[in-house]
Parts: C-alpha cells; sequence; structure tokens
C-alpha cells in the first residue's frame, strides 16, 4: 500500500473517531421511530415544553355562610351564589413530558342571594379574578389519550361589589385557597387536540355588609368543569 493511501485511511479513521460521539448525542435527542403499521405514518416532531388551551368553563360554587349582625349569629342564614358560564385561557408549561405547570385565566360574574333563614333577600353581585397555579403529573402510555392530575393553589380576587335589596354595601376579601384537578386531553394530531378538565377549590371569604353591621365568611368551594381546544407547541 502506498503511503498516500495509508495517510488517507488514516484520516477518515480519525475523522470517524471525532463524529462519534455527536452523533450519539444527536441520536439520543430524536424521538424513537415505532414499529410496524404506524411507521408508514410517522414523522419526527421537536418536542416543545409550551402547551396552551381555549376553554368553556362552567363555575358552579357549593356554597356555605356563617354570618352575625352586631355580634350575634343568624340563626340558619346562608346564601346562594350563582352559577356561571365563562370562556378561559390556560398556559402549560412541561418540566418534563410527564410534570407540568399550568395556569389559568378567566373572570367570573356573580350574583349573591339569602337563603335559610335569609330566603328571598337580594345580597349583590360580585366579579371574581381566580388565577389558579397547579403542578401536575401527565400518564403516558395510552397512545393520544393524555390523562393527568394536579394539585396547586388559588388566589381569587373580588372586585366591583355591588350591593342589592335592603343592603348599602357590600365587601368581600380576597383569598388564597388549595386547588385539585383532574382532566385529559385527547391529541387528534402532533399539536391540536381536545380537552376535559375538572378542579375543585376550598375557597372561602371575609364578607361584610352595611359596613360591617352584618359580617361573616361565607364558602364558595367551586367546582369548574371545562372544555375546549388544546394546542401543543
Amino acid at each position: 500500500m502506498s503511503t498516500s493511501a495509508s495517510k488517507g485511511i488514516a484520516a477518515l479513521a480519525v475523522a470517524a473517531a471525532l463524529c462519534a460521539p455527536l452523533s450519539i448525542a444527536r441520536a439520543a435527542d430524536l424521538p424513537v421511530r415505532p414499529e410496524g403499521p404506524e411507521a408508514s405514518a410517522y414523522v419526527p416532531v421537536q418536542w416543545s415544553p409550551w402547551m396552551v388551551r381555549l376553554r368553556v368553563l362552567g363555575v358552579m360554587p357549593d356554597e356555605g355562610a356563617r354570618l352575625s349582625a352586631g355580634g350575634a349569629p343568624i340563626a340558619g342564614a346562608r346564601v346562594d351564589i350563582s352559577d356561571t358560564v365563562v370562556p378561559e385561557l390556560d398556559i402549560s408549561y412541561f418540566f418534563t413530558k410527564n410534570i407540568a405547570a399550568e395556569l389559568i385565566l378567566g373572570v367570573t360574574r356573580h350574583g349573591i342571594k339569602g337563603d335559610g333563614s335569609l330566603s328571598g333577600a337580594r345580597i349583590g353581585n360580585t366579579w371574581l379574578l381566580p388565577p389558579t397555579l397547579t403542578l401536575q403529573y401527565h400518564f403516558d402510555g395510552f397512545g393520544p389519550f393524555k390523562p393527568y392530575l394536579g394539585a396547586g393553589v388559588n388566589y381569587s380576587i373580588f372586585f366591583d361589589e355591588q350591593a342589592r335589596g335592603g343592603f348599602t354595601s357590600l365587601r368581600l376579601s380576597n383569598s388564597v385557597a388549595p386547588a385539585l384537578q383532574a382532566g385529559f386531553d385527547y391529541m387528534l394530531d402532533a399539536h391540536w387536540g381536545l380537552n376535559l378538565d375538572v378542579k375543585k377549590l376550598f375557597l372561602d371569604t371575609k364578607v361584610k355588609l352595611n359596613a360591617g353591621a352584618v359580617r361573616g365568611r361565607v364558602d364558595l368551594d367551586p367546582w369548574i368543569f371545562g372544555g375546549g381546544i388544546t394546542y401543543k407547541f
């Protein structure tokens, strides 16, 4: 073998040795190609940590109340807080393919009436901004069906309260509450899917009526049912 040929073979060997680690690293980052009938339709997709959903929410309070007037409990006093349906946007960030954080954004309006011994009394209306942050675990191994469970915290901001009936003022305090969540996405392709979701907030707030002449705590404890469209970047 000639000297030039030997040098050429040696150069190729060195280049192959240098490129091998890079090829292995790149291969480790690629999704696994399926085998069988699915292989012909397989298109590799680069993984992204971001997901958004546009949903319609049904907010259904599970209310209760403990009210007093002049320091004396009002026996049998309860409240009735109206259900509402609103649009909602949520943003999810995946730390891994199984663990994600979700933030929901929406605004609801509720009417408040008396119940029990206060039955028939109109109390007022309020707007509620309830941003909720949950940490989720997304299960895999179910194909396009992507179930998840979550738990987190809600911070509810009450604003534009308006007294009604014989009351002259209504004030509800902002509140922090724990939240539980369950749901699933059904992916139609690599990016688009459908979502169903349910949350339970353990939310209560301080209430003052007529500048504190009537005061106490109101439990909202809403169930939040959602359904809509998922987009995975």
